[in-house]
Order: structure tokens, then C-alpha cells, then sequence
């Protein structure tokens, strides 16, 4: 018994070590066939994978808060469609590259749903990005300064679903703002994106002021994605 535990962390199977492990501390191992025995091997590996695929896409994603869809208040005041969040649980909208808008007051919630709908997503295998729209910005005019802005793009064009939180609280430069759209059109109907803002879509103009560049952003993006307008007061003085 002890030769094969060793061939398997040998092999870093460690989900069937656990697994054999488990196996023999409730001396189960003794009553399984092979067939029912190599089951729960196989089981216990292939769990072992996915939850450490999750922690390492959480990892990687960032997100400002450890959000969950269960726990999203559905309070009739906030103006939350609880059929709407159910659909987008499928992760369906992500295989067909649409995208999200949120928007409502400071402190309703966009930030929370916007990380409980990576969140989700990450527990469904997918790659997921969290940025403050302010740093997002600030990493790509460091990769232009660097020489790495083809790469840098082409990694953001390969992330499953992008989160900018916290869109429009300030303008954009003009290279800004071509930077975005590049992003917006490299994404349109391959990706999904997610777009958090306190500002309502008519007020964007205010922090796109290239008016062709706005157009292609919302032409590409706002008209053909999934809308959510957060509504009530501030989460933040209810606590």
C-alpha cells in the first residue's frame, strides 16, 4: 500500500493520493472492486484539478471583492432582474462573446455583481481579468512606454471575460481612448467584457470626447450587450 501512495506522489497525482488515502483510513479499500475502486481515483484526481484551477484563475483575476451570485440581494428597490442574473449563471453570454453594462450610484453594488460574475465565471474554468479602469489605463500606456503594447494587447484579446470597474471617473487622454476602442473592437463578438459605471450611457461623450471614437465604442459595445441599472441607496450607508 505504501509503494503505491508513493508511485502516485511520484507521478503528482495528488488528488488520488487523497483519494487512496482516504480510502484506507476508512478501510473501504478492502471492499471496492478495481472498477469501483479506480472510479473514485480518477474522481478524486479530476476534483483535485478543478479546484486548483479555480484558486489559481482567482488568483490571477484580482477582484475587489470575494463576491458570490448566492449572495446578491435581490431587494425589489435595487431594481436587480433576479431572472436576468440566473441566465447569465449559464456563463452562456461568455461562449457567444457578449458583454455586460452596469451602472447605477456610487456604493449600490456594481463593483460587488461585477466580481460575483467573474467569480462565477472563474468556478466555470474561465479565464478572467478584474481591472480599475484608471490602472487598466495606466498599464497600457506603461506597456507603449516599454515597447510591449502588440503583446500586451494580444493577451487582453485572449482573456475569457474582462472587468473594467469604475469606468468614467476621469476623461481619457486621446491615445486613451484609441486604446480602448482597439481593445473594445479586438473583443467585440470573440469575448466577453464587463463595464461598471456611475455614469449613465448619455454622459460617456463627458469621457470619450472624440465623438467618432465614442460612436465605434458604443456602436460595438452599449447597443448590443446586456443591460443592468442598479437603482437605491448606497449599500455602503445601509452598513
Amino acid at each position: 500500500m505504501t509503494e503505491i501512495e508513493t508511485k502516485l506522489k511520484q507521478l503528482r497525482l495528488r488528488g488520488m493520493t487523497q483519494a487512496w488515502k482516504s480510502l484506507e483510513e476508512t478501510r473501504r479499500i478492502h471492499e471496492l472492486s478495481l472498477s469501483e475502486g479506480l472510479e473514485m481515483l480518477l474522481q478524486g484526481e479530476e476534483d483535485e484539478r478543478r479546484n486548483s484551477r479555480f484558486e489559481r484563475l482567482m488568483k490571477n483575476a484580482k477582484f475587489r471583492y470575494q463576491a458570490s451570485l448566492e449572495e446578491i440581494n435581490y431587494d425589489q428597490s435595487r431594481g436587480l432582474d433576479k431572472s436576468l442574473i440566473t441566465e447569465l449563471a449559464s456563463c452562456q453570454y461568455i461562449n457567444e462573446g457578449a458583454s455586460i453594462l452596469i451602472t447605477g450610484a456610487t456604493g449600490c453594488g456594481k463593483s460587488y455583481l461585477a466580481s460575483a460574475l467573474g467569480n462565477h465565471a472563474c468556478s466555470h474554468g474561465y479565464k478572467v481579468n478584474y481591472f480599475n479602469t484608471q490602472k487598466f489605463m495606466l498599464r497600457i500606456k506603461m506597456a507603449r512606454l516599454e515597447g510591449n503594447i502588440l503583446k500586451f494587447f494580444d493577451k487582453i484579446a485572449k482573456i475569457s471575460l474582462l472587468i473594467l470597474d469604475d469606468f468614467g471617473l476621469t476623461h481619457l487622454e486621446q491615445q486613451q481612448q484609441m486604446d480602448l476602442m482597439e481593445i473594445i473592437e479586438d473583443r467585440h463578438g470573440r469575448a466577453s467584457t464587463i463595464i461598471a459605471s456611475q455614469l449613465p450611457v448619455g454622459s460617456w461623450y463627458d469621457v470619450i470626447t472624440e465623438a467618432t471614437i465614442a460612436d465605434a465604442i458604443l456602436d460595438r459595445f452599449v447597443h448590443s450587450s446586456y443591460r443592468i441599472e442598479l437603482r437605491g441607496e448606497s449599500l455602503r450607508k445601509k452598513r
